[in-house]
């Protein structure tokens, strides 16, 4: 069932495809992967957060995965990051990827995407790659030029060890708006601000708990958000038992949409 919001015909050369690779939660609820979005436009291709499953879905959806120049981390959780080493090591030893690649998150990025890579094969973050790979680390509210997006940061509330961010992406005149995991917070409502699309997450339906969203809450302030689209995502066994009953649109693994 989708609520509100209803697929737009593309529009010619300026289309924006997003393809929903993971809409999950850490615990491959509903046996969604974990999350990420993969975003093609007209300037670049890039992934929004990498879960540990992203790999699969990646192959599955028949993405290039040389093709994507950036990845754009929300936080520094799992299933938002545990499939960058296994995506850096693809594009070494598969992929034989030889264009850069830039990775750009929260600060604190570097040192957990190191260790992780030597976490799961010791010695990776060591090896001379093939390929250009950047690390950027994003302050928040400023706005920056990273790959073929402009990405602002905008820190909201969920706790991993390092500032957590919602992300607005700018790319050829649009923006794509992802909460990535938070509770309530009146930054999401800038995070939303004349967005073409904005994700975000609804962890239950009505239990509330801290560090994220419940669909009742998000219902409560949805008249604040001011953008064209919205699309629900992370979804606990709890909220999937529950689709029926929203008014929302909602995310799934190998959805796409225009923007």
């Amino acid at each position: 069932m989708t609520g509100s919001g209803e697929r737009r015909e593309a529009d010619g050369t300026d289309e924006i495809t997003v393809t929903f690779v993971g809409t999950g939660d850490p615990l491959g609820s509903g046996g969604r992967l974990q999350t990420c979005f993969h975003v093609e436009a007209p300037s670049g291709r890039f992934l929004i957060d990498c879960g540990a499953t992203t790999m699969a879905g990646l192959k599955r959806e028949g993405i290039d995965r040389n093709a994507i120049e950036a990845i754009y981390i929300t936080h520094l959780h799992g299933d938002h990051i545990g499939g960058l080493p296994y995506f850096v090591l693809d594009a070494q030893l598969v992929a034989k990827r030889t264009e850069p690649l830039v990775i750009a998150g929260p600060p604190g990025l570097e040192d957990r995407l190191r260790g992780a890579m030597d976490v799961m094969f010791p010695g990776l973050s060591d090896v001379e790659q093939r390929f250009d790979l950047r690390i950027v680390e994003l302050e928040a509210d400023r706005r920056v030029a990273v790959g073929p997006a402009e990405v602002t940061p905008i820190e909201v509330v969920h706790a991993c060890g390092a500032p957590p961010y919602a992300l607005r992406l700018d790319i050829d005149g649009k923006t794509i708006a992802y909460s990535g995991d938070t509770e309530w917070t009146n930054a999401l409502i800038e995070v939303a601000r004349g967005a073409e699309l904005f994700v975000c997450e609804s962890y239950f339906y009505g239990k509330e708990i801290p560090n994220h969203l419940s669909y009742r809450t998000l219902s409560a302030h949805r008249g604040a958000f001011d953008c064209e689209r919205l699309v629900l995502t992370h979804m606990s066994a709890d909220m999937l038992s529950r689709l029926p009953e929203i008014d929302e649109e909602y995310a799934e693994d190998g959805k796409r949409i225009v923007v």
